[in-house]
């Protein structure tokens, strides 16, 4: 990216046509180009030596996540005791990054998982579709802050978005910023509902400059959902930024990512475009529930040898 379009951060910060202009000033995605480099890194294979290294790395990055209107308190307590022994007959498997709930349920959460430094995730701010007033969304925040979340997953309005209101959207990205306290803020795009790689990069940009910490692609409930194509793009904007700030970072791909191949890809693919520094659940996370048992079975075959069968693991 021209270093042209990385300067003037805070002024595009001043008011909203400054932020539309600095938006609007981003080069375009080649769509070409951004496809053909996911399709060729995609094709990438990892030698036997680094396939156990990927596959507990991708364990380590996993936001073990149950977001259902049927959830319960032993749900939630189910979910964490996979979080904290994902293969109770392999202890030294890697925890997960991270457990997300819904407001209501994090106090669970964080009863269940005191002491194992595994974060403590939840959506807020009217997930999944973002349609609500600032009041409601910032009481939604403030409930999973104070009952102890340390993450918090917020979803951008769209429809603010797509009609050009940047400046609603930065500003509720910062109020809810605000609200979290010491607390991380993923700001989820919804990429399926943005329709355009373009828009992805304005969104992702609108996010990092409201003070996102992560950028996310998804709910989890449109679809399509994560796909490496708009994970590229997402990762540029986190590179671009650290080199035009200094400042790390990270990106979360969400739903639709199923298997131990595909979680590689990503791995891959965060290497090679964003770089090595983001190899760490610090600053990649997968938001997945059903990936985590194909890393596990993929983990067991690397050990063993053999393929042990999805009897082996516990079901989410």
């Amino acid at each position: 990216m021209p270093q042209a379009a990385l300067s003037g951060l805070d002024e595009a910060r001043r008011d909203e046509s400054s932020l539309r202009r600095f938006l609007n000033g981003l080069p375009g995605v080649d769509q070409v180009g951004v496809e053909q480099r996911a399709a060729g890194l995609a094709t990438r294979s990892i030698k036997k030596a680094s396939k156990l290294w990927a596959l507990d790395t991708a364990i380590s990055m996993v936001d073990l996540t149950t977001l259902e209107g049927a959830d319960t308190v032993g749900t939630v307590r189910s979910l964490c005791a996979k979080a904290r022994r994902p293969d109770p007959e392999r202890p030294e498997t890697p925890q997960v990054a991270a457990v997300c709930v819904y407001p209501d349920l994090v106090a669970t959460a964080v009863e269940a998982l005191a002491g194992t430094g595994i974060g403590v995730a939840s959506v807020a701010t009217a997930f999944p579709s973002g349609r609500s007033n600032l009041d409601v969304k910032l009481a939604d925040t403030k409930l999973a802050v104070e009952s102890g979340a340390t993450e918090v997953d917020m979803v951008i309005d769209r429809g603010a978005f797509l009609s050009g209101r940047y400046g609603a959207v930065f500003d509720e990205i910062t109020a809810v910023k605000q609200a979290c306290g010491d607390a991380h803020l993923k700001v989820i795009l919804e990429t399926g509902e943005l329709v355009t790689y373009d828009n992805v990069r304005k969104a992702s940009w609108l996010a990092l400059l409201a003070g996102a910490d992560f950028i996310k692609t998804s709910t989890g409930k449109v679809q399509p959902a994560a796909t490496l194509p708009v994970t590229h793009v997402m990762l540029q904007a986190v590179r671009d930024w650290y080199t035009a700030t200094g400042e790390l970072r990270g990106v979360k791909p969400a739903g639709g990512i199923r298997s131990a191949k595909d979680a590689i890809r990503y791995l891959v693919a965060v290497n090679e475009v964003a770089g090595e520094e983001w190899l760490t659940p610090k600053l990649f996370r997968f938001g997945a529930s059903s990936l985590l048992n194909d890393l596990l079975l993929q983990r067991r075959t690397q050990l063993d040898g053999h393929y042990s069968g999805p009897d082996y693991v516990t079901v989410n």
